[in-house]
């Protein structure tokens, strides 16, 4: 049976899951092998965040980290930086207009290399 990695049919997502990994051991940094993981996972399990739950769960200035997308529903009244795998136009609309910013995956390994200060929401 065909598990992980191998059972990926898109070369991004597979060569991301491959960069993920070899961040987290070349850094010693278990969050981006934590999130390598959940995305080798099917796709119908990753997590699916709407920007309410990050004004609930994040104070201003704080980092989440998606596993999956990040979706438009809610407000946000505060500044927060979300690294996440996609998110929806309306969601970026919204964090941009609370003074936060939105992050891929491939950009958050360069910017936080060992995952500090990052929250895994979802």
């Amino acid at each position: 049976m065909v598990t992980g990695v191998e059972r990926k049919s898109n070369p991004v997502l597979v060569e991301l899951i491959g960069a993920l990994k070899n961040a987290g051991r070349t850094n010693e940094a278990p969050l981006w092998r934590d999130i390598a993981s959940r995305l080798e996972k099917p796709s119908r399990s990753w997590a699916q965040v709407n920007v309410s739950k990050l004004n609930e769960n994040l104070q201003s200035g704080e980092h989440a980290v998606i596993a999956g997308k990040l979706l438009g529903d809610g407000e946000l009244s505060k500044a927060v930086t979300v690294i996440a795998f996609s998110a929806s136009s309306s969601a970026k609309a919204k964090i941009a207009k609370a003074g936060g910013k939105v992050l891929t995956l491939q950009e958050a390994i360069k910017v936080f290399p060992k995952g500090q200060n990052c929250r895994i929401i979802g």
